[in-house]
């Protein structure tokens, strides 16, 4: 691709002195569509990172913030997270929030289970009654629903802990709980790494 003196064929022939928006460069230029899909195959999907521990009130509404990192683009606004009362740990239940492509992946995974399977049905039903979409509000709040803010015991305040695709909402007390259990079998984990 040979660029002019000047004008630039990206930009649609502004000069270099110009800035132009990202969003207009893409949406009206198809030479930069061009590029960019060298660039950037659709193979390659951008998945956000929920990393970090985060303590917040809720309010009367049970609604929580997410953390500002963890919410999703402007232009993904109508992005659903899914919330999933989650009892797998010993220090007791918390919820589950699954970003769209993890949910796609679980279901994926429970889909390609065999139909004779009677886990499959388990599954499926377990996870379709225990669950529900929560989006965000404006200010960047989900609220949780009555039933899975009692079952997991949250209440004035909660702890979102990071699992780098995914995070999970906790009652203070159990996630403190959980924290020692999992600190307990950390250096086992991290030999799994090495």
């Amino acid at each position: 691709m040979s660029i002019s003196s000047g004008k630039n064929r990206l930009t649609g022939g502004a000069k270099w002195g110009k800035v132009a928006k990202i969003e207009q460069i893409w949406e009206n230029n198809p030479i930069f569509k061009e590029c960019a899909a060298e660039i950037m195959p659709d193979a390659v999907v951008k998945e956000r990172t929920y990393n970090g521990c985060y303590r917040h009130k809720v309010d009367s509404k049970r609604r929580v913030p997410v953390p500002f990192r963890w919410r999703p683009e402007e232009s993904e606004g109508s992005v659903e997270f899914t919330l999933i009362i989650w009892p797998k740990h010993q220090a007791g239940i918390c919820l589950r929030v699954l970003p769209p492509e993890q949910l796609a992946k679980l279901r994926a995974a429970i889909d390609a289970m065999p139909n004779n399977d009677p886990g499959k049905s388990v599954l499926k039903r377990s996870v379709g009654t225990s669950s529900a979409q929560a989006k965000l509000d404006s200010v960047g709040r989900i609220t949780i629903p009555d039933d899975m803010a009692e079952a997991a015991d949250i209440t004035n305040e909660a702890v979102l802990a990071g699992m780098m695709d995914r995070f999970e909402i906790w009652n203070p007390k159990r996630y403190a709980q959980a924290k020692l259990l999992d600190n307990a079998l950390l250096g086992k984990a991290l030999e799994m790494m090495e």
